[in-house]
């Protein structure tokens, strides 16, 4: 009886003791380690299944394509090679091309009436020279420019040698109602001075700057002396003999004889920051404006939505201008959208600007004299 008595007393004691020690504490080292080690298995899960659906699935490679396009309209265009591969970067950018010098071959039925005759008992409303409205769609918030008399617009060149312009401050050196963005430049990683333009430069009538000699094609933009709108491939000196007055080189054409070109949102070049120009039968301009590169505000659109906006209003005939970092609207010396760069307007070296008497404007030629393969575009 004793011994059991005894039996039992120890096995209290060694019971009382377990419940005594103390449960291992983990430390704030090992639940870090932790949370680091399900953070990256979660974060490589995930990554794998991203990377199966960006690279295998059909919608997945339709984003990878509409990314590698938008990558395509910029300077960083060697960028694309990591979406798509740099042989699918060649023969995109190639069958691009191969299509903007399609559009620019159809031939264009002239069906803009800027000298129509008018009804001598016809009532003419009489509409301001400008006027800006809102518009916007699933991806993209931007500004339309409705110019009502086409022969009131200027291509405007920078006011000094060696650095280009803001458009804002072009619109208010030379008293302009209003003035957009123009041609494409040579932009060197984007540091570009905005001095060397791309291709052609007329004003007033007058070549400013030629890269080429008068026999060398360029995809242009471009009123002629009656107020028609010009757009697509063609040579200096045929642009001098169709009474050209402004032009600057970009491309593509994409609205011809009220057809257009692009046939969907995957030939749209991508969604960006856009400056379009289109013309009215009844000689009216277009100019539509996007912002983009701002989640929350405008991502940008691509060329297909700005035919789709153009044909809606009624172009006849649309073209495409400079874009990206370079889109701007400058009204009554005010920048009516958001440019997408973060340091505001870029320097530019062509701007269209509208006066309510052009003909008095002096825009002196800056290039005049230079030798283009002497500028350096990096230079400030």
């Amino acid at each position: 009886m004793a011994a059991n008595s005894t039996s039992s007393t120890k096995l209290k004691a060694v019971t009382a003791t377990k419940k005594a020690l103390p449960k291992p504490r983990q430390t704030a080292g090992s639940v870090l380690l932790t949370l680091i080690t399900y953070t990256v298995f979660v974060l490589l899960l995930f990554g794998m299944m991203f990377s199966l659906w960006f690279f295998v699935t059909e919608s997945g490679s339709s984003l990878r394509y509409m990314m590698a396009d938008t990558l395509i309209s910029t300077q960083h265009r060697h960028w694309a090679k990591y979406l798509i591969g740099e042989k699918e970067l060649d023969k995109r950018v190639d069958r691009y091309w191969k299509q903007f010098d399609g559009f620019a071959e159809v031939k264009d039925q002239k069906l803009v009436q800027v000298n129509k005759p008018v009804e001598p008992k016809a009532i003419i409303e009489k509409k301001p020279l400008v006027e800006v409205e809102p518009i916007e769609g699933k991806n993209y918030k931007g500004k339309l420019l409705i110019v009502n008399d086409a022969k009131k617009l200027r291509i405007a060149v920078p006011g000094s040698v060696g650095k280009g312009e803001k458009v804002s401050s072009m619109v208010k050196r030379l008293g302009a109602v209003a003035g957009v963005n123009a041609g494409g430049f040579i932009d060197p990683e984007w540091k570009g001075n905005g001095f060397q333009p791309t291709g052609l430069v007329i004003s007033g009538g007058k070549i400013f700057y030629n890269d080429g000699d008068l026999n060398t094609s360029n995809h242009i933009v471009a009123i002629d002396k009656d107020g028609r709108m010009i757009a697509g491939k063609y040579k200096p000196s045929e642009l001098l003999k169709m009474g050209v007055q402004e032009a600057v080189t970009f491309a593509p054409r994409f609205i011809v004889n009220g057809v257009g070109q692009i046939k969907s949102q995957a030939d749209g070049w991508g969604i960006a920051p856009r400056t379009s120009m289109a013309q009215k039968e009844d000689g009216t301009i277009m100019f539509a404006i996007i912002d983009g590169r701002q989640p929350g505000h405008s991502i940008g659109a691509t060329l297909f939505d700005i035919q789709q906006i153009f044909l809606e209003r009624g172009a006849v005939t649309a073209a495409n201008l400079d874009g990206g970092s370079s889109t701007v609207l400058v009204h009554n010396n005010q920048i009516v959208n958001r440019p997408s760069s973060e340091y505001g307007e870029r320097y530019l070296p062509t701007a269209w600007l509208i006066f309510e008497d052009p003909k008095a404007v002096q825009i002196r030629n800056i290039w005049e004299g230079l030798d283009p393969s002497k500028i350096d575009p990096s230079k400030w």
